[in-house]
């Protein structure tokens, strides 16, 4: 089977600027470093003019060149990291509406109720034992709510 490959003239504008950012990025690292680019080729063990294209921002230079210049710059960071499976928002979002859509395959709206005030739920207090009373009142607020107030920083809800 013949390979397909996508011409950089293909890419996206955003993955080209992204790769020129990350050329621009190795050469400043390179730089401040006070290394060649004779220097770096060696260490990733590439040419001099492959070098020189990485730091134009060439598409076409393998992945693993690029991904070494990241890791002689900052080798605790793990690329990988970036795409995980708990940091890839739009799958997760897609498995949501699935297990959502298996709960009500008939597409009826689904009725969820408000959830209880924190404190009404977690301390059996109810949300007026919290909230700010008129200037002529007693407060009454259990110490587990005040406690709550106090840490959610909400105004006016310290014991007298």
């Amino acid at each position: 089977m013949p390979r397909q490959n996508t011409s950089p003239t293909d890419y996206p504008q955003a993955v080209l600027q992204q790769i020129e950012q990350l050329a621009q990025n190795i050469v400043i690292a390179r730089k401040r470093r006070g290394e060649s680019q004779a220097q770096w080729a060696k260490k990733l063990g590439v040419s001099q003019p492959t070098m020189a294209r990485i730091e134009r921002g060439d598409p076409a230079v393998a992945m693993a060149s690029y991904v070494m210049c990241m890791w002689l710059i900052s080798p605790a960071h793990r690329l990988a990291d970036l795409i995980a499976p708990q940091n890839d928002h739009a799958a997760l979002e897609k498995e949501v509406a699935k297990v959502r859509f298996k709960r009500n395959p008939a597409g009826k709206p689904v009725h969820t109720a408000k959830p209880a005030p924190l404190a009404s739920a977690a301390f059996g207090t109810s949300q007026a034992s919290i909230s700010t009373p008129p200037a002529n009142q007693a407060r009454t607020i259990s110490p587990a709510a005040a406690g709550l107030a106090a840490l959610l920083g909400k105004p006016g809800t310290e014991k007298k």
